[in-house]
This record gives C-alpha cells, structure tokens and sequence, in this order.
C-alpha cells in the first residue's frame, strides 16, 4: 500500500482544516518545501498537495507552491484544488505535477473530466470522491450534491477512471480512525479500482488496517503533523 502524505496549502503554508471548515484552520508550517523534503529524507515516494485557496475560489491559486516542491524534490506528486479549467490542469501538469485530481469537475463539468480522461489517460487523473452522509460533496466540501457515491464511482469507472481518492468528511482532521467499513464496502464493489483512503487517519494501526482491506493508498495528514505517526513508523511500514 502506498503512503502518501498530505500538505494542505492556505496562503502559501501548510495548513489542516478539520472537516473541511475554513474557520477550524491549523497552521503547521510557513514552509512547504521543508515539510516535502522531510517525507522524501524519510522514503517516501509520493504527496497529496491541495490547494485549499484553489478549491474555495474555483482556480488554482497556489501553483508557485506546486512549482517550489515539484522542483525542489523528487515526490509524485498528485495536485488538487480549484483544477476547473482546461488551462488550470495544464498549468497543474507544466508545473511538475504527476497527477491531478478532479472532484468538483467530475461532478459540475462531467464532460470536461471525461475529455480529460481521453486526452491524458488515466493514469494522469485521479478522481476525488469526497463523501458526506453517502452523497458526493463539492468546492472544499463547502457544498453538497446530489450524486450518490456508488452510483458515482460505478459511472466514473465505466468511464476509464482508475485512481479514486476517497475522503469521508465526517472523519477528516478528527485523528478517530479512517472509515474502514466504507473502504471495505469499495474495494468489495469495485476491485479493479486504486482506491486511495482519505481522512481519520490516527494511528498505524489504521494504516494496517486499510491495507488489510485492499485500499491502493492510504493519505496520511494531521496525524504526522501532531505526532501521533513519526516519519521513522511511515518509513519502516514502507519497508
């Protein structure tokens, strides 16, 4: 299972929201770069960077972030946030990233995300699935929707997507454990998909659990920045 640590970016640092809510925002660090280099010195191979300004204001708004890290480490990255435009995911891939994940498209614009799809291949994108009371939720999670994630996922899939992030709201930033019985439910539905867990993430015990279940990835955010997770734990997992 890959680990893949998170940065969340709010005005060029590294933040961490809890449940999405912009007025529940922890600083962690003004540095981004020196927080990726931290996870590459430790052996890990990829980051999950967002744009939290991107994902509030419909653009990409921290890309020079993107850039800084991109070419100052060796990290996959997978880049999301605001990524609504053609010319914001081209921007995303110019500027070093390896993947980028689309969740509000995939729902708002359906039709740029599958020509998406057919331009870059999938292995390029990543579909984000973020889930709240079973519908799928949109911008930052500020909205919900009216898609039901199954329903969601088995469209996509039918549709070319093989990466899927999939985040439950209710358990992000709480440090309370990730949402195992809905992972289990995906990877039972849909076993071709490279399901990548998103959120709760508190200890390693959760880790060894969601690879028990068969999740593809597991991100990783608060937890390593609270220290309930040292980098030397995630590096001796990877081993």
């Amino acid at each position: 299972m890959h680990l893949i640590p998170a940065i969340d970016i709010i005005d060029g640092k590294c933040v961490r929201l809890t449940q999405g809510d912009y007025n529940q925002k922890k600083e962690y660090n003004s540095n981004p770069l020196e927080v990726a280099k931290a996870y590459e010195d430790a052996g890990i191979g990829r980051l999950h960077l967002v744009d939290l300004d991107g994902a509030k204001q419909k653009k990409i708004v921290n890309l020079k972030v993107l850039e800084t890290i991109a070419s100052g480490t060796g990290l996959h990255i997978d880049f999301g946030g605001g990524v609504q435009s053609d010319e914001d995911l081209q921007a995303a891939f110019n500027a070093g990233a390896r993947q980028v994940t689309g969740g509000s498209i995939a729902v708002k614009q359906p039709a740029r995300f599958e020509k998406w799809l057919q331009e870059y291949g999938s292995e390029k994108l990543i579909l984000g699935a973020d889930v709240k009371d079973g519908q799928i939720a949109v911008s930052g999670w500020q909205e919900s929707s009216d898609r039901e994630l199954f329903r969601f996922l088995s469209d996509y899939k039918a549709k070319g997507v093989s990466y899927v992030i999939c985040t439950d709201v209710s358990k992000d930033g709480l440090l309370q454990g990730a949402a195992a019985d809905l992972y289990t439910q995906i990877t039972e539905q849909f076993p071709d998909l490279k399901l990548i867990a998103s959120g709760g993430v508190a200890a390693l015990e959760d880790l060894k659990e969601l690879k028990a279940i068969g999740c593809w990835g597991a991100i990783i955010g608060k937890a390593i920045y609270e220290g309930r997770i040292t980098l030397k734990e995630l590096a001796e997992f990877n081993a």
